[in-house]
């Protein structure tokens, strides 16, 4: 832990939480809460998360004022809350200390003895879904902070009881070097973020610093060049090393052994030996991969293989990711957050596998400037699907200096168009796609909501 945050919750009482709704800030109210401190918030927007919020006894309110502040020791607030906020100034003006997210969830891994944070440019959410209900069903007890819901647990976090948290690092802004765990997951190195990092050596200068920043065992994947890299530059302390993949090379490998491309099996081997054989209900040789890392992680912790099969066999998958919304008319309706070409690739690849008729890809580009940067990429991949359909580029926190545009990229795509609202992208490819047909809504912003509205008017509504 940074030195300057060693002492962050001595003398805390209460603790206010500026956008206590969000999906990384519900999880660290629930926590502080189940450890004694009075927890306060507010928030614009109703959802189920504030309902959770709100059954442990937690008062939220709805819009952000100055004096819902007054009275607090300290003040946690999201990257996405302004410096202006009402709040925010207030809490300054009354001398109340002020930290951001991500400082407040180092400050919480750190009071564990175990502690997990699973990095990666892709599939953290995944891997750290799947080891919070490895250690879960293996009665570990963890706490986790996951990115997305688990169903497994009921939501995107869970209190446990035991020395054991498990949460997701991410990479952006150099969010995960406030966090100093016992033990890193490295799932891979790609390039993403560049708005922030530029280039990708100060990417992989970032992890490196994140795996120097580990007391016990890193773990990371020995197929991955950038990540292994990352790991040769390391001021090793002593932490143990072990790493994991489908080469020969790898402590921990995975071969492949079911016959299905929908639901892989495969053999773990540590060391040359074979431990248990995996069964997964979620696709994907990407998946395989996400599994293997758990397994690893979970096993070098003290879980039996054995338990490991048992709960990657029930493992259903984490909101948004390869989720099967449902059938409608003989149609497969599903939602994925993939919006980084390699992740599209992984997405796309296990669709059209699947044995679906047509594959119908509805993207929403997420940001101006990766879209700007990976336009041939993201045509490359999105040309993978038997139709691609594009929504405008969602800005998130940009503005369009590169003058890019959603026809920028439907142009480098056969076949591909394009339309401004998700009324009208709903209104084509229900009219478009027939049984048997696969419709995947893509992306990291809402156009889970595009996915709802094609639901909607395939049952007739």
């Amino acid at each position: 832990m940074i030195e300057k945050y060693k002492h962050l919750l001595d003398n805390v009482k209460r603790i206010h939480f500026v956008g206590i709704g969000g999906s990384g800030m519900c999880p660290l109210a629930e926590i502080m809460h189940s450890e004694g401190f009075e927890i306060t918030g507010s928030d614009t927007a109703e959802s189920d998360t504030l309902m959770r919020i709100r059954s442990y006894g937690i008062p939220v309110t709805m819009g952000h004022y100055p004096e819902n502040v007054i009275g607090a020791d300290l003040v946690v607030y999201t990257a996405a809350v302004k410096p202006d906020n009402p709040e925010l100034v207030s809490a300054r003006e009354h001398n109340i200390n002020v930290i951001e997210r991500s400082v407040m969830l180092g400050a919480v891994v750190d009071k564990y003895k175990k502690s997990v944070a699973v990095s990666g440019t892709h599939g953290k959410t995944t891997t750290t879904s799947m080891i919070t209900q490895i250690f879960t069903m293996a009665n570990f007890d963890p706490t986790a902070i996951i990115g997305a819901k688990l169903p497994f647990i009921g939501g995107n976090s869970r209190v446990g009881k035991s020395d054991i948290i498990v949460c997701e690092a991410c990479e952006y802004v150099d969010t995960f070097l406030r966090i100093f765990p016992s033990v890193s997951v490295i799932l891979n190195v790609d390039e993403d973020h560049l708005d922030y990092f530029g280039t990708l050596e100060r990417i992989m200068q970032s992890f490196t610093s994140f795996a120097n920043q580990t007391s016990s065992l890193v773990i990371f994947n020995g197929d991955d060049a950038n990540t292994q890299k990352c790991i040769d530059n390391m001021f090793k302390k002593g932490q143990k090393i072990v790493t994991f993949g489908f080469g020969e090379n790898n402590d921990f490998r995975a071969v492949i052994t079911g016959e299905s491309s929908v639901c892989d099996g495969f053999d773990i081997i540590y060391k040359g030996k074979k431990l248990t054989s995996i069964q997964l209900k979620v696709p994907g040789k990407y998946n395989v991969m996400n599994a293997l890392a758990a397994a690893a992680t979970t096993i070098s912790m003290g879980v039996p293989p054995e338990q490991v099969k048992t709960a990657l066999a029930e493992f259903s998958g984490a909101h948004r990711r390869f989720e099967i919304l449902g059938k409608f008319n003989g149609i497969t309706v599903a939602d994925d957050f993939a919006h980084h070409p390699t992740e599209l690739k992984a997405t796309l690849t296990t669709a059209m596998s699947m044995g679906y008729k047509n594959v119908w890809a509805v993207f929403q580009p997420h940001t101006f400037s990766r879209t700007y940067m990976f336009l041939n990429e993201f045509a490359e991949v999105l040309s993978i699907a038997d139709h691609t359909v594009l929504s405008e580029i969602l800005p998130v926190r940009e503005t369009n200096t590169q003058n890019i545009y959603a026809k920028d990229l439907a142009e480098k795509i056969d076949g591909c168009v394009w339309f401004k609202t998700f009324e009208e992208i709903a209104d084509y490819v229900t009219k478009m796609a027939k049984p048997g047909d696969l419709i995947i809504t893509i992306g990291g912003g809402n156009v889970y909501m595009c996915a709802d509205m094609i639901m909607n008017r395939l049952n007739g509504q």
